[in-house]
């Protein structure tokens, strides 16, 4: 695979694509689905389906129902805990869709490492605030936050389209950050669980 700006332009796509479902589900496959049945994105034989009209029509009722899903309380906090296999599904098949490799295994891994990978870190971040929003506020700062996800889920994907390297930077550095947050939050934590085993031995 030859690194041009045309192959990086293709990758950064991916990114941007799959990284947006950690977002939400949906909206990025049919932001991709519409771009692909107008010809503004073209995607391989094998994903030519997602472009046909039985396949906008599913994402696109998908998509509304789980958007509106996200504003019910407790629903949104329910849908997080299948959202993230979900997210890596569909992050796996866009990055797959458009990943420039003739090799279909090769696709498929690099799918499944990048863009399944990029888009559970996304989800999961997407999670951590909105049960931070939860204990904070009760709740009531939860639409807020279901509001930001969807624009950023359908900003994201959208502007991937056009400026695919910008998109997949700044998505990364979002990648980056989510995750080094966590490292903290679990060096936190078995800092924490450390004192509490030395208290129980001087007891």
């Amino acid at each position: 695979m030859e690194m041009n700006f045309e192959t990086i332009s293709a990758v950064a796509l991916g990114i941007g694509l799959a990284a947006s479902t950690g977002f939400r589900v949906f909206i990025p496959l049919l932001v991709a689905g519409i771009a692909s049945h107008f010809g503004v994105l073209p995607l391989g034989d094998n994903f030519a389906w997602m472009g046909s009209v039985p396949a906008l029509i599913t994402f696109g009722v998908a998509a509304v129902a789980e958007v509106l899903a996200y504003y019910i309380p407790f629903v949104d906090n329910l849908l997080d805990t299948i959202a993230t296999p979900l997210s890596v599904g569909a992050g796996t098949l866009l990055m797959t869709s458009v990943f420039p490799a003739d090799n279909e295994w090769m696709k498929w891994i690099m799918g499944f490492l990048v863009g399944g990978g990029a888009a559970a870190t996304i989800q999961s971040g997407s999670a951590l605030t909105r049960l931070m929003s939860s204990k904070f506020t009760a709740g009531a700062g939860n639409s807020v936050v279901s509001t930001g996800e969807g624009v950023a889920a359908t900003g994201f994907s959208i502007m991937s389209l056009f400026m695919p390297v910008i998109v997949a930077v700044l998505l990364l550095v979002f990648v980056i950050v989510i995750l080094r947050l966590a490292y903290r939050k679990l060096l936190k934590k078995k800092k924490k669980e450390t004192e509490i085993v030395e208290v129980e031995e001087v007891d």
